[in-house]
């Protein structure tokens, strides 16, 4: 594997443009199989996720290329193929997102249990309930899961959990089922309310994206189309956090500050400006020096505060002086990062969901390892700060959610090199 290279201590200073979102371009790359003529997708990030992604739906028969730096196009009318090769189910859980749209379009759907990031049980039992009040028959067996329908018809569906991932499945097969469907406590996402964006420009009808109850009425047909993907939201959080750890003055370009809830207040608590330029630019201002505080964040579904963005902020307290409370609610198993911070000199104690971090200690460079995507940006975080070089392993963990972030950290400042 790969590795990040950073020498700390070098503020931050500049601005940086926030690429499209990975989390709402990979559902809204699935949703093209179901279109009648070619999709062109703007924004789409250039990350390892979105090779995989791009892979599976040239698996499944659609003609997919680059016809600039981040413009997709997809031509799905090849599509004839409905199984999900297993090496790309194993590399990246959102393979899973073909599932609702290979049913509505082919009537079946063939798919492996899907790999991604350690950072706890994500059944798929949801999406897979769904689907079948949508009228898929499931079959299961030796870690193959096969769903076939005759045809789809809109059912009201009730999610025991706002699951992001089953929410998006259910309205993709539920744009091209017959009737209306109802999801009741649906995720709220912004990157849902991208993806009902996205399908009513297919021509899907789809009301209160954004809200705990999605109505979909489904359609024979849906066209191709022409899109813009939303800014990457964890993206913008990880480099506020990046220039909050490692001081400076940061304009955040092509952002969008309604999208990160609690962040923005947490970091003025704490000392940071955050100044809201226009509904697109956001400026982070970081103190000389933090004074003492004591913060607690709870991670939940939207709109609470984002798991996404959890490692990195408790990356960020080990700056900010005074005993700090982390409470993972989402995941079981998103407190790795710890340890990796603790060969760091970090003071936390953590067990899989509670963590208590004593900031306000200097760190020293170390050898340490990106367990997942957004744990390899804590590390980043920390090593902006460290008072001697940090060498992360994992660069390709890391380059799976984020375009090019050596060379943009770079652009403002920080002494980051990959090997």
């Amino acid at each position: 594997m790969g590795e990040f290279v950073v020498h700390g201590g070098h503020r931050l200073e500049g601005a940086v443009r926030i690429n499209g979102a990975k989390n709402a371009a990979l559902p809204i790359m699935a949703a093209a199989i179901m279109a009648e003529d070619p999709v062109l997708l703007h924004g789409i990030p250039r990350l390892r996720d979105v090779d995989v992604m791009t892979r599976v739906l040239q698996a499944v028969g659609a003609e997919v290329h680059w016809t600039a730096a981040h413009d997709l196009l997809i031509d799905p009318r090849s599509i004839q193929h409905y199984a999900v090769p297993l090496d790309l189910m194993q590399e990246m859980r959102a393979s899973l997102f073909v599932t609702g749209p290979l049913l509505a379009r082919l009537g079946q759907a063939q798919v492996f249990q899907p790999g991604g990031c350690n950072i706890g049980d994500r059944p798929i039992d949801l999406h897979v309930q769904g689907l079948h009040q949508l009228g898929a028959i499931p079959y299961e067996g030796d870690g193959i899961l096969l769903l076939q329908c005759s045809t789809l018809q809109g059912s009201d569906i009730h999610l025991s959990y706002p699951s992001v991932g089953a929410t998006e499945n259910i309205m993709m097969a539920a744009s091209r089922a017959t009737g209306e469907t109802r999801i009741r406590n649906a995720a709220m996402e912004p990157e849902i309310v991208d993806l009902a964006q996205f399908l009513e420009t297919m021509g899907a009808v789809v009301r209160g994206a954004g809200t705990s109850e999605i109505r979909i009425v489904g359609q024979k047909e849906l066209r191709g189309t022409e899109y813009t993907i939303i800014p990457d939201r964890i993206e913008a959080g990880t480099l506020a956090l990046a220039t909050a750890a490692a001081g400076g003055h940061v304009l955040l370009q092509n952002c969008i500050p309604d999208h990160v809830p609690g962040l923005w207040g947490r970091l003025r608590e704490i000392g940071v400006e955050v100044r809201e330029i226009d509904a697109e630019n956001v400026e982070i201002i970081a103190p000389d020096r933090y004074k003492s505080a004591s913060i607690s964040i709870h991670t939940n579904p939207y709109p609470g505060f984002a798991t996404d963005l959890q490692p990195q902020f408790t990356a960020f307290l080990l700056k900010v002086p005074g005993v700090h409370l982390i409470s993972e609610r989402v995941f079981e198993n998103r407190l790795g990062h710890a340890r990796e911070l603790r060969r760091m000199g970090a003071q936390i104690v953590a067990d899989q969901r509670v963590a208590m971090v004593y900031g306000g200690h200097s760190l020293h460079g170390a050898q340490v390892r990106a367990l997942d995507l957004r744990a390899g940006a804590a590390l980043v975080i920390a090593a902006l700060s460290a008072e001697t070089p940090t060498i992360i392993a994992g660069r390709e963990i890391i380059e799976r959610g984020y375009e090019s972030l050596a060379s943009r950290l770079q652009a403002v400042g920080a002494d980051v090199t990959l090997t």
